[in-house]
């Protein structure tokens, strides 16, 4: 079943294309990664798709709902972990928790209940009265992840959510996203190809807001008759690779 469907999205900013035309479909439960450099149009893609921006042109839909006339039913659904951590510096763990809990509706006890849970989920349960501005990058973007979860979305937007991270930092939120695949259906920018190849079960490549290639690594390998993802990424786009 498709979960989200992109039908010729679009978002122009004055003269500049950042989004240009883009269709695809994402399976439920599946994890979809966009590649692409700095300024292909990522970001932008999960703005419109979150509501954080409106399309220009085209349309997409959301568990069946348009992002034109149903965003704020849509919202009740997703949630996204930005590339700017999105945590209040100056509360605990336990209290970004909570409080993003509460926003989505339930009770103080029920918000509790629910980030116990996903400081244990996330192992962050020793960290529960630390201040969130006292935390490493890494746990910074664990308790962003796990903000973004606490409100048992079906659809999950991650953008660069290793940005700037160690290798064992970006390992251990690798084991989480893997822990999500078939739970929720995950939308995730990166350009570190590392990363698309260990967690996407498709690739979209794009570039300068263009829809280049689209299909499982396998498949992208058939299709361009090339051996690996970096040749196949720099086959498709201009700049320079990120690793």
């Amino acid at each position: 079943m498709e979960a989200i469907i992109l039908e010729d999205l679009t978002k122009k900013y004055r003269e500049r294309v950042a989004v240009d035309h883009l269709s695809m479909t994402i399976n439920e439960g599946e994890l979809l990664a966009l590649l692409g450099f700095n300024g292909a149009g990522k970001t932008t893609t999960i703005k419109l798709l979150s509501g954080l921006a409106t399309p220009t042109e085209g349309n997409a839909w959301i568990l069946g709902k348009s992002i034109l006339t149903a965003m704020e039913e849509i919202k009740k659904s997703l949630n996204i972990s930005p590339q700017e951590t999105a945590i209040a510096p100056n509360l605990t763990v336990n209290e970004n928790l909570v409080f993003i809990a509460e926003v989505y509706g339930v009770t103080r006890e029920v918000a509790r209940q629910k980030a116990e849970d996903m400081m244990v989920r996330f192992n962050m349960l020793d960290r529960k009265k630390e201040k969130a501005k006292k935390l490493s990058g890494g746990l910074k973007r664990r308790l962003s992840i796990a903000m973004a979860l606490i409100s048992e979305p079906k659809v999950l937007f991650l953008d660069e959510p290793t940005l700037g991270l160690d290798v064992r930092a970006r390992r251990d939120l690798w084991k989480i996203i893997l822990e999500l695949k078939g739970k929720v259906t995950i939308l995730l920018t990166s350009h570190y190809l590392d990363e698309v190849e260990a967690l996407a079960d498709r690739i979209a490549i794009l570039d300068k807001g263009k829809l280049k290639l689209m299909g499982s690594l396998a498949e992208l390998k058939l299709k361009t008759q090339m051996t690996s993802l970096e040749e196949i990424f720099l086959s498709e786009t201009e700049g320079e690779v990120v690793q």
